[in-house]
């Protein structure tokens, strides 16, 4: 089923489904789950991929994916509060580094005895 977009209307309030997409998850304990991430205001939104290149180039040839349709998406991630679906993004922040304490490990254990 397709929805049509009015041509009369400057902002129509119906979209053009993005049809089937890569989507991105990771391991969970019941199968996988659906990666969300951030937009840069910081609202949580489902990404998906118009191709496996696009995914693969933004996220790393590692991800994980699934194949689903824009409809199929949106009815997982409602339910969570996710209403935004950002598709082909190309910027990315780095992955983080992984934190190393900058104090030995045995003044971390004598500032526990002396609180």
């Amino acid at each position: 089923m397709t929805e049509l977009l009015r041509s009369d209307d400057p902002e129509p309030s119906d979209r053009l489904p993005a049809g089937p997409l890569y989507i991105p998850v990771r391991p969970g304990p019941h199968g996988c789950a659906v990666r969300f991430f951030r937009t840069p205001l910081g609202e949580r939104t489902a990404v998906g991929f118009t191709s496996e290149h696009g995914l693969r180039a933004t996220l790393g040839p590692d991800q994980a994916w699934i194949r689903l349709a824009e409809h199929a998406l949106r009815a997982l991630t409602a339910p969570l509060g996710i209403t935004t679906l950002t598709v082909d993004p190309h910027f990315t922040a780095p992955a983080p580094a992984p934190v190393t304490s900058p104090v030995p490990e045995s003044a971390h254990a004598s500032a526990l005895r002396t609180v």
